[in-house]
């Protein structure tokens, strides 16, 4: 053998000690010589084919799961994922209102979800995330605590971080916790901020201010920076609100009056009842002045119109005394609550639509408690309350009316409306109460039946309305549904009750919970049938349908 066989490289070993140019660490200094084991496997890899494995591979039969089909080619292999005739595209219509687009994205599985160009808004190395998602919890606590739908929430929180360029954000709203999270990408870790919802309070101005930043941030022409976002929050919580309290006490009056209205009564029973409710509002107004929780401010307000209503029937004045309480029961009824936690359930959001529901029926039996206590020792004391009377109510079309736009009027005064909404909620509920009396009086369907139908119709123009202003639904329905609550199934209900008629009186307010339910689901379907006719969402089918069919 030549000396220059003798200095050929025989293996990788030596070829990795020869060439100058490898500077890996596991390389082989020069000089060192390493002996090679025979029989040893030079493969290291732990992907590799075990010596011997490949004779038992190949005498496995075709069914076995280590061996591919003899029929198996990779140029006619079925698709993994992709149907044959592709993926449909899911297109959003970009003229809609941001409501409609965000809760078409909400209702999609994430992996379906349309991606959006990013947007930058005024750094050139992106948003600020941690201060993106605390403007977005800020705007989601304003909704929530306004009394907003859980689903309606989550849309406004995912049109802020979308508009400002957050695609892989979802926000998660419960009854008292807000939550976001936000992932950069798929490689690195989320981002999660939290925020807790204490306080709660109604002001439907405050809540359409909200409504037009949102509107503002989605809109790619407004370019709204983060400074100027928080700034217009800002202004938004020191706003005061639009009515002071002696017209809050005012407006309570005149809805108890109304609604005494609305059941029989004539201008004493009007007068009577709005004395009772404004007493039971200031004294309300004093134990929350003293922190007392909202159960047992509910329970004292309700007492002063049971009260005037038992004082008539002992001083056997001919006033209809079931009218003054019901009228009383109108200004307390939580129907604002009910419809929320209603739609909650509706749309899927459960843990919230219990929690809801749970709240609304804390402050029904804080008023049980308070009519309770008042008719048990009215009807001890020798006061005649005949549960009887609510089948002897009158039909007057155009005083029901007009009681009925009344009602609406003082409501939406009680929820902080806007002044320009005011007006259009009270022809809402003289149109609600119109199709409620056509129903049930002239047509003779059942109260139910027409309720829902009523509320159906309050939900549809509320709708409508809120897409013609860009603004949230609930100042246009929420005091539209008052003539519809049922105040006097309620107070029967608890009449009978105190006079030791505990049938009739559980199926008196089984008939209320139905009528309330018959409320919230009727505002609730009729907006959704607006959304459904105007084809305002996703292109075509509405894939969402597939989450509340149980798999």
């Amino acid at each position: 053998m030549s000396e220059a066989e003798d200095r050929k490289p025989r293996s990788d070993e030596a070829r990795a000690t020869f060439d100058p140019e490898i500077t890996s660490e596991f390389a082989i200094p020069e000089g060192l010589a390493v002996a090679r084991v025979s029989g040893e496997s030079e493969t290291t890899s732990e992907f590799a084919v075990p010596k011997g494995l490949e004779s038992a591979q190949a005498e496995e039969p075709e069914g076995s799961a280590f061996n591919t089909p003899r029929t198996y080619s990779v140029k006619d292999a079925p698709s993994a994922f992709t149907p044959a005739t592709g993926v449909p595209m899911i297109t959003l219509i970009t003229d809609a209102p941001w409501q409609d687009r965000m809760r078409t994205m909400l209702r999609m599985p994430v992996a379906e979800r349309p991606a959006l160009e990013p947007v930058v808004r005024s750094e050139d190395e992106g948003p600020a995330v941690p201060r993106v998602l605390d403007l977005t919890l800020r705007i989601g606590e304003l909704l929530l605590a306004g009394g907003e739908g859980a689903e309606d929430v989550e849309a406004a929180m995912f049109a802020v971080c979308r508009s400002y360029g957050l695609d892989r954000c979802e926000p998660t709203v419960t009854f008292t916790l807000l939550s976001i999270t936000y992932q950069p990408s798929l490689v690195e870790d989320p981002v999660t901020a939290s925020r807790t919802v204490r306080r709660r309070g109604t002001d439907y101005t405050r809540l359409a201010a909200v409504f037009r930043l949102v509107d503002d941030l989605t809109d790619a022409e407004t370019h709204l920076s983060l400074e100027e976002a928080y700034g217009r929050l800002a202004e938004m919580r020191r706003n005061r609100h639009p009515y002071p309290g002696w017209a809050l006490t005012l407006a309570s009056g005149g809805l108890a009056g109304a609604a005494s209205v609305l059941v029989g009564g004539d201008v004493l029973v009007f007068i009577a009842a709005a004395v009772g409710a404004m007493l039971g509002d200031r004294l309300a107004w004093l134990l929350a002045g003293r922190g007392l929780p909202e159960f047992y401010q509910f329970t004292v307000a309700a007492m002063p119109p049971a009260a005037i209503g038992v004082a008539f029937a002992l001083a056997d004045v001919d006033v209809k005394a079931s009218a003054v309480i019901t009228g009383g029961l109108f200004a307390l009824l939580p129907g604002r609550a009910l419809v929320a936690g209603v739609q909650d359930g509706l749309t899927g959001f459960y843990i919230t639509a219990s929690a809801r529901l749970l709240e609304v029926m804390y402050f029904f039996v804080a008023i049980v408690i308070g009519v309770l206590t008042v008719l048990y020792f009215g009807v001890q004391i020798g006061g005649e309350l005949n549960p009887d009377a609510a089948l002897n109510i009158s039909s007057r079309p155009v005083v029901q009316i007009l009681a009925s736009m009344v009602l609406s009027l003082t409501f939406a005064v009680l929820l902080q409306q806007e002044r320009s909404t005011v007006l259009w909620v009270t022809l809402n509920g003289g149109v609600a109460w119109s199709v409620y009396g056509a129903l049930h009086y002239t047509a003779g369907i059942s109260p139910v039946a027409s309720t829902a139908v009523a509320a159906g119709l309050v939900g549809l123009f509320g709708q409508l309305l809120a897409r013609y202003q860009f603004a949230s639904a609930l100042p246009f329905t929420t005091a539209a549904i008052g003539p519809l609550l049922p105040g006097s199934a309620t107070y029967f209900g608890l009449l009978s009750i105190a006079q030791s008629e505990v049938d009739k009186g559980l199926v008196s307010l089984a008939k209320a919970v139905s009528l309330a339910m018959a409320i919230a689901i009727g505002v609730n379907l009729g907006a959704e049938i607006s959304r459904l006719t105007l084809r305002i969402g996703s292109a075509g089918k509405r894939r969402a349908a597939k989450r509340t069919r149980g798999f």
